[in-house]
């Protein structure tokens, strides 16, 4: 069953519940997009050439726009267009960037991964400081298969089973990891979001609800428009 849940959840295989969900997410961006006039200066945080390569985004006339992606290190520095710059930094510190330097500060998947709701609250100040509109994606708590280790009720379970687990099978993308220690690093260092929590970081922004089997799979909180 897992092996089937990870094809579904699987973002590379554009038949996937995953990717056609990514596909209607970004339409509903590109919808935003059009009313912001050029030159367009975005920063991606945690994001990487090939998701934007993988989307109609840049299939678009669009000569004046500028991606900036934001990482914790160089392992994700692969950039080849000049459409694309890279930044070395902190989701949760953004000290490098100015006030309002972005048109739109664009964040896919990514809140769930920066630490406790303390981290995740620096996340979106900093992300509403240095954005004049943002986009923020992330996945629903309360959704009954956790979308990163692809596993019903997962985010349920008690830790010590969530660490078994981790460190006896092979779960969604994540591969099965013998030591205790990585396994439970592993398991904890996912913390969803429930929809009150989500937009108290966000109090202003409007939110979106992507649904899949008439469930609330992910949440989109945007605002500045």
């Amino acid at each position: 069953m897992n092996q089937v849940l990870g094809r579904l959840y699987d973002n590379r295989r554009p038949d996937s519940w995953a990717s056609q969900l990514r596909k209607k997410r970004m339409q509903l961006f590109e919808s935003l997009i059009s009313s912001v006039p050029a030159p367009l200066k975005i920063l991606d945080i945690g994001g990487r050439q090939d998701f934007w390569e993988n989307t109609d985004f840049l299939k678009q006339d669009l000569k004046d726009v500028e991606i900036t992606l934001l990482n914790l290190d160089l392992e994700e520095a692969n950039v080849t267009s000049s459409k694309f710059k890279f930044v070395v930094g902190s989701a949760t510190n953004m000290e490098q960037f100015e006030d309002n330097s972005f048109d739109v500060v664009f964040s896919n998947s990514v809140l769930e991964h920066v630490g406790d709701y303390h981290a995740q609250r620096q996340m979106a100040n900093e992300a509403m400081r240095v954005g004049k509109r943002y986009f923020i994606q992330t996945p629903n708590f309360f959704f009954p298969i956790e979308p990163h280790f692809v596993f019903p009720l997962f985010q349920f379970l008690p830790i010590e089973m969530r660490v078994w687990l981790q460190s006896h099978f092979d779960l969604g993308l994540r591969k099965k990891l013998p030591n205790k220690e990585e396994a439970r690093a592993s398991v904890t260092s996912i913390k969803l979001l429930t929809k009150k929590e989500l937009t108290k970081l966000f109090p202003q922004g409007k939110l979106h609800e992507e649904k899949l089997l008439y469930m609330t799979k992910c949440f989109i909180v945007y605002g500045g428009w």
